[in-house]
């Protein structure tokens, strides 16, 4: 599968030397379905240029430290970038701020919660929408790691995924190509609890020790990436 993997931010410092790329984190989720990818990697959080939206097959926005509300040079040109992929009905999913600054492109609402840190495995409601989303489960507990949410989805956006926490947690468009989740399939159990780890002095104890003791709850992040991955492939 033929895929281009908009790189929007880095495993934190501390952690680099530990765990792989984000690009690399997602190549292996694809690979533990048994899909091959080839993925053209684009930076543009290190200033790469994004590309030319025509012709590409499938892209991916990944997760990155950077607020939407971030005045950031790259933020308006990946915005445009999203209205074309949009426009073009080119298959485009995003994962956490890839999830957010998707909506925001197209008009929705995004800011960090009054509810604050959103750590460790969170279960999230199933609202299936076929043919685009129907993983055939009632729910799905997958690592998270954000402050920031999907306030209010676009109007052109279902919502595919929903908890108490983050009611907007998954969404597909109604152009049938954009599939976009706050959670992290990508994330390996130990990386996740690494960046429960890594909150400390920003989350509170309790916080910290609830998102930790969440980590006990059995992971369905295979099913979430086998819908990604099914949604990708279709035509």
């Amino acid at each position: 599968m033929k895929l281009t993997i908009i790189e929007t931010g880095h495993v934190p410092d501390p952690l680099r030397a530990r765990f792989k790329s984000y690009p690399d984190m997602f190549g292996a989720m694809f690979a533990r379905q048994g899909v091959a990818i080839s993925a053209d990697i684009v930076p543009v959080a290190d200033g790469a240029p994004l590309p030319d939206p025509a012709g590409l097959k499938g892209v991916l926005i990944t997760g990155s430290p950077a607020g939407v509300y971030d005045d950031l040079p790259w933020m308006d040109p990946l915005r445009a970038f999203i209205r074309r992929l949009y426009e073009q009905r080119t298959k485009t999913v995003g994962v956490c701020f890839g999830h957010q600054i998707i909506a925001d492109a197209l008009g929705g609402d995004v800011r960090k919660s009054e509810k604050g840190w959103g750590l460790g495995r969170h279960t999230y409601e199933v609202v299936p929408a076929p043919p685009h989303f129907a993983p055939e489960v009632a729910s799905l507990s997958i690592a998270c790691s954000h402050q920031d949410q999907v306030i209010a989805p676009p109007a052109s956006a279902r919502v595919v995924l929903r908890s108490d926490f983050a009611p907007n947690a998954g969404l597909v468009y109604d152009n049938g190509a954009i599939l976009t989740v706050q959670p992290h399939p990508e994330f390996e159990d130990d990386y996740a609890r690494a960046l429960i780890d890594l909150r400390a002095g920003r989350a509170d104890e309790d916080t910290l020790a609830a998102a930790h003791e969440s980590m006990k709850t059995p992971s369905d992040s295979t099913v979430l990436a086998r819908a990604i991955s099914q949604f990708l492939a279709a035509a």
